[in-house]
This record gives C-alpha cells, structure tokens and sequence, in this order.
C-alpha cells in the first residue's frame, strides 16, 4: 500500500484535555466540570479512570503505573486503586512483562461501538464512488464535544494522500470538516471551540465567520488551516428535518485541491451527501430535536 500523505495520530490525551480558555486550569474537553469533579468524588474517581485510558494509543500500547501516575499528575496509590478497578472490569491488563495494557473487555464495547456507528451499505457505495471520480480519500465526522470522529473512510487512490483513521478525534476549530459540524452549533460551543485552538478567544471572530460561511453554501473548504499541506471539501449529511448530524470530507495534499479542482470537487461532495443522507442514518436517532 503506498505510503499516505499524512497520515495523523489520535488526538493525545493532554492535548484533549487541553483548558478551553488558554491558561493553566484543567477544563476537559470532554467530562464534568472542574467544580463538579469537586462535589462529587464518585464523578471524579469516574473520569480519573477514564483519563488513565487516554494514555494508551498506537505509540505508548504498554504503561507502567509510575508512567501513568506522572502522566495524570496523581499520587501512586490512586493509580493503583484506579487501574485495579479497570483490570476487574477488563479495561485494563498486565502483560507478562509487568507493562499495562488495554484490556479483552474492550474488544466487546469496541465491536458494539463499530456496529451502532456503521453508515448502510449504499452510502458506502456512495463514497467508493466519489474517491473513484476524484482521487482523494473520503471520510465521514461526527462532532463528540469539542472534536471529531472519524466513523468511516474510502482510501484514495492517489499515491500521495491524506489519511486518518477510523475513531480518530481531530480539533474542531480548523478545516472544513469542523465548520461543517458546527453548523447548528449553538453560538457558545462555536466560542468554546474556538478557544481550544492556539489563538484561544482571538480566534472567535474567525471560527464563527467560516461556520456562517459553510451555512451560508452548504459546503466548505480549507487549506492547511489545522495541517499544513492538507486540505479539504466538505458538506453536511443531514436528518430528514435538515439537522446536521455528520460531514462527508474530501480530503487530499493542498497540491491537488486547486481552485479549479475544488470548482470540481465541492459538486461532487454536495451530491453524495445529499444520497448518503437519503439513505437514512440509523444512529442519528428519530431526529426529534
């Protein structure tokens, strides 16, 4: 298989877990509030578990209690209450070597998340199609608090190309994925995402323009706006009532997505997720909201 373009990690758990307003407080991305960690231990013994999984991902599969309890900033003997509690329920597991690693109990929560997330067969035919007339590689987002997910994806064909993948959490405050999801983002999350980007509030003016503006068309675009040499189309797949539930990218080098292609590409894109929006999606719910 020739090698991606770029090819990008899951978002790193403090990287994730990033303050929303730019200082050195710990507001999580995702979570309760620092407040009501405070008011309720069981919550923050909850997250605190959580916050331990984060750690491991395709660079760091093996970690040591030490490594953990540095890397959450919590006392040894926390950790080691935590981790057991995770390694009752499968979560967690000690390798032959003494290293943690994710547990067999996962692969059951793994496989039922794959399943309530598949798109229908047609929508994947829909997407083979488009990465076949354009080239480029086709993903499907959905927003998850304040970042994206990668649900499903139809490689390009091309030998350079821009890959993620499938349960990546990327930002949403940069490229035309993110401006898409945030359509019928109320105007605090809009500010709230703005401020997990390096301009922190500055960037709020900007985000909520390219949000109005990818309403405004139906589609966006973007160029090396989150990743330098990686650019994007991308248009919103809705519920019958119109609610943007998900967004349908085209994604490539910059090189490729010329003004001329992306001329070519944005059509494209609308189109198929258009079809793939006809076909219903089960996980969006009965679009009650």
């Amino acid at each position: 298989m020739p090698e991606p373009l770029v090819r990008t990690s899951p978002t790193p758990a403090h990287d994730r877990f990033a303050p929303l307003d730019g200082s050195n407080g710990s507001a999580r991305v995702f979570g309760p509030s620092p407040a009501a960690e405070r008011d309720d231990p069981g919550v923050r013994s909850v997250v605190r578990a959580l916050d331990l999984l984060t750690f491991f991902d395709e660079n760091h599969r093996g970690r040591g209690v030490r490594e953990l309890a540095r890397a959450a900033g919590l006392p040894k003997t926390t950790v080691l209450r935590l981790v057991q509690t995770l390694e009752q329920y499968g979560m967690l597991w000690t390798r032959p070597d003494g290293q943690l690693a994710v547990g067999p109990g996962l692969l059951r929560w793994a496989r039922l998340a794959r399943d309530a997330w598949q798109l229908p067969e047609p929508a994947y035919e829909a997407m083979r199609e488009l990465s076949a007339q354009t080239g480029e590689t086709v993903n499907v987002f959905v927003r998850h608090g304040l970042v994206r997910v990668c649900i499903a994806q139809q490689e390009g064909s091309q030998a350079l190309r821009h890959v993620v993948r499938i349960g990546d959490e990327l930002p949403l405050w940069g490229g035309a994925t993110g401006y898409v999801l945030l359509i019928d983002a109320q105007p605090d999350m809009i500010d709230a995402v703005a401020r997990t980007s390096p301009q922190g509030s500055a960037f709020i003016p900007t985000l909520r323009e390219r949000v109005q503006a990818a309403a405004t068309a139906g589609w966006a675009e973007s160029h090396g706006e989150r990743e330098a040499g990686a650019a994007s189309v991308a248009a919103p797949l809705l519920t019958p009532r119109g609610r943007v539930v998900a967004a349908l990218t085209l994604a490539g080098p910059t090189s490729r997505f010329t003004p001329e292609c992306v001329a070519r590409f944005a059509p494209a894109v609308v189109v198929t997720a258009q079809r793939i929006s006809s076909f219903g999606l089960a996980w969006a719910g009965s679009d009650l909201a």
